[in-house]
């Protein structure tokens, strides 16, 4: 391990989306997960932030987890979580329930209702 490496969990690299917003505020960006671990993300997008903010996460098929932004390079940069996640779920497909949108849903089965009776 490199003397600036010092992750101990490992991490998933992946492409997805999320909403990212600094806590207390309303304001959501959406960013880029590049790779993801129990402990913590990189994000790509482009929201402004400080190394120290608190921030909140909306991922996928998780919801909305708080962390802290350890480092920034560019665009990108590094939250470190609050409570650790499974980050398998995020790459899970996706979860349908009430609030997926229609074109997302399956569509609705057909009911047999046995033989056609001529009348």
């Amino acid at each position: 391990m490199a003397d600036t490496d010092h992750r101990q969990l490992a991490r998933d690299s992946l492409f997805l989306m999320a909403e990212v917003r600094l806590v207390g505020s309303a304001s959501e960006y959406r960013v880029k997960v590049r790779n993801l671990s129990a402990g913590g993300m990189m994000a790509e997008g482009p929201m402004t932030v400080q190394r120290g903010s608190q921030i909140e996460v909306n991922l996928r098929n998780i919801g909305w987890v708080q962390g802290v932004v350890a480092w920034i390079q560019d665009n990108r940069f590094g939250i470190a979580l609050i409570n650790e996640i499974d980050p398998k779920l995020a790459r899970a497909p996706l979860v349908i329930g009430e609030g997926t949108p229609r074109f997302v849903k399956p569509p609705i089965s057909t009911h047999n209702t046995g033989p056609l009776r001529k009348v």
